[in-house]
C-alpha cells in the first residue's frame, strides 16, 4: 500500500538513493533540502512517514521534529532519523524531541525498508 514519504537531507545523493528505494517499494515521496523546506509539506496534507537527517543547514533534524510535533496533524507521525551520528547523546535528544527511530548512514536499503514496516501502519 502506498504511503506519502517526506525525506529531509541537504545531500542531493542521499535524497536520491532513498527516493529511489522508497519508490520501487511503492511509495510516493516528496523531498526537501532542509527542515524549513520540508515544513511546506506539513499543511493539511497527509503525510505518513518522515525520515529526516540531523546535521543541515536553516534547519536541523532536531528542530524539524519539534515543529512537526507542534502541529496537532502530525504528532504521531513516525518520524525516522538517518544520520551518520551514533552517539547515544544525541539519539536521546532526538528521541526526547519525538523521534521514532534511528538509521546509521550509510543505510542498507532492506534496513531502511524493514524500519519503515515496523512504524508505518
Amino acid at each position: 500500500m502506498e504511503k506519502t514519504i517526506v525525506i529531509v537531507d541537504d545531500s542531493e545523493s542521499i535524497r536520491e538513493v532513498v527516493g529511489f528505494t522508497l519508490v520501487n517499494a511503492g511509495h510516493k515521496v516528496l523531498s526537501a533540502v532542509d527542515g524549513q523546506d520540508a515544513l511546506r509539506y506539513f499543511n493539511g496534507e497527509k503525510i505518513d512517514l518522515v525520515v529526516t537527517d540531523l546535521h543541515m543547514p536553516v534547519m536541523d533534524g532536531i528542530s524539524l521534529i519539534k515543529e512537526i510535533r507542534s502541529k496537532d496533524d502530525y504528532k504521531f507521525v513516525p518520524i525516522l532519523f538517518l544520520t551518520t551520528e551514533s552517539q547515544q547523546a544525541r539519539k536521546m535528544e532526538a528521541k526526547d524531541a519525538g523521534a521514532t527511530g534511528w538509521i546509521v548512514k550509510p543505510f542498507v536499503p532492506e534496513k531502511l525498508l524493514a524500519a519503515i514496516s515496523k512504524v508505518v501502519r
